[in-house]
């Protein structure tokens, strides 16, 4: 008798959850483009506001991880909220014809980095926005500002409650999207390599220099370099430069970011690659942000900056094409400078179509 009891009310659950369940997804189904479009244009207007959950919520990121810092948080939500435009957001779905609704919408697993306040928004907005369920594993460094976002926009619309679900492992997805290190990659390919996959590695960005640039190009260049202390993988971390180039310029360019030297994770990292190079008895210039060294690598640690002299411009772009290790190319006929940072709604990471992948899938 205890065991039909239990039978009887285990059968009643699994009913009254597989309706629950079949009940979301046709809510999820309701939502077609142009109300996804219009909730997205709110929530814009809610980032770049300074409600008191949304401020609470930035200050816990802060807390949570020092390089979160109030400047460089804005800007990332800045940059975020600046592509939540009706027409921005309207003229993006347009260039892949979206349907108006996702009648077989899949289950996508989206590994996302935390080396920038909410890096991984995009490939989110791109799932939200095609009406596909997220299923979101977020880095531990940045895990307060996208589900509070995320909390906020089912409040404002209940029907997308379970659109976009934190997990801790992803399991049962039916295609991945995921951001990590080299050696995570690796991982990643063994994990996910059977199912329909974006997956990305390390990168990181350069700048070509003629040394004729103006003070107003140094002072945007700078910016290239140090925003979000050079961690992203849109900075600039190596320069290419002619033979016989005047530092000089360039350093004084630097001087408004010499409050790196109070930040002491920043200080920390700075004193240590300081401590290898007059110990190695190696050669460098600095301005108390970055240790310019001479380095054949794009890449470059936290408070250094790589440099490399060229005497054929037109030798370092062909080298450079097609590589594997560069997000973007900063310079005249290039990324202009300061924009590295600036990427739009069409700018996809690795120059791979997020929207074009998740088009190809269905359910």
């Amino acid at each position: 008798m205890i065991c039909n009891n239990f039978t009887r009310q285990t059968y009643n659950f699994l009913q009254k959850t597989a309706q629950e369940s079949a009940g979301l997804i046709q809510k999820i189904n309701e939502m077609n483009l142009q109300e996804r479009i219009a909730l997205l244009v709110k929530l814009g207007g809610y980032m770049n506001g300074n409600e008191p959950g949304w401020a609470e919520a930035k200050e816990l990121a802060l807390q949570k991880n020092p390089w979160f810092n109030e400047q460089f948080t804005a800007n990332a939500i800045a940059g975020i909220a600046g592509w939540l435009k009706e027409e921005k957001l309207t003229a993006w779905a347009g260039n892949y014809q979206l349907p108006e609704e996702n009648t077989a919408p899949a289950n996508v697993g989206i590994v996302m980095a935390g080396n920038i306040p909410m890096v991984g928004f995009h490939d989110w907005l791109c799932a939200f926005i095609t009406g596909h369920t997220a299923m979101v594993k977020l880095s531990s460094k940045d895990d307060v500002l996208l589900p509070h976002l995320v909390q906020w926009l089912e409040k404002q619309a209940p029907e997308i409650k379970g659109q976009t679900r934190f997990e801790e492992t992803l399991k049962g997805a039916d295609a991945y999207i995921a951001t990590g290190s080299n050696n995570s990659a690796r991982y990643f390919d063994q994990y996910f390599g059977k199912f329909p996959n974006i997956i990305r590695k390390n990168r990181t960005s350069a700048a070509i220099l003629t040394g004729e640039e103006s003070p107003e190009e140094l002072n945007a260049l700078a910016t290239d370099i140090h925003l979000y202390f050079g961690m992203g993988c849109r900075n600039v971390t190596k320069l290419f430069v002619p033979e016989n180039y005047d530092f000089l310029p360039l350093l004084e360019a630097f001087e408004p970011y010499a409050w790196f030297f109070d930040h002491p994770k920043f200080r920390s990292n700075f004193d240590y690659h300081l401590a290898v190079r007059i110990l190695n008895k190696e050669y460098f210039m600095t301005k108390n942000t970055m240790l310019l060294v001479e380095n054949k690598s794009l890449f470059a640690p936290i408070a250094v900056l790589h440099y490399e002299f060229y005497r054929a411009p037109n030798a370092v772009i062909d080298a450079l094409e097609g590589s594997e290790e560069l997000q973007c190319l900063v310079g005249r006929n290039h990324i202009p400078f300061g924009k590295a940072q600036v990427p739009e709604l069409e700018d996809y990471a690795d120059g791979v179509d997020t929207m074009e992948f998740l088009l190809t899938l269905k359910k």
